[in-house]
């Protein structure tokens, strides 16, 4: 969790992962960020990922200190 607090667009995510010039949904990253959210806080966790409507996601600052 390099930078908590910091939003990331979907589409900054997506070329993250696949590289510029690769065609992919950015409604995918809903899904994987919902499969993720379901391992991490499978044991009742705090959720750490954060929402951004109409934007992306980010790390929720405070449930990664503490």
């Amino acid at each position: 969790m390099e930078h908590p607090g910091w939003g990331f667009l979907r589409d900054q995510l997506i070329d993250s992962v696949r590289g510029h010039g690769i065609f992919i949904d950015s409604r995918t990253v809903n899904v994987q960020i919902r499969r993720l959210r379901k391992v991490l806080n499978a044991d009742g966790e705090q959720d750490v990922i954060r929402t951004v409507r109409s934007a992306g996601y980010a790390l929720d600052a405070a449930a990664t200190t503490a």
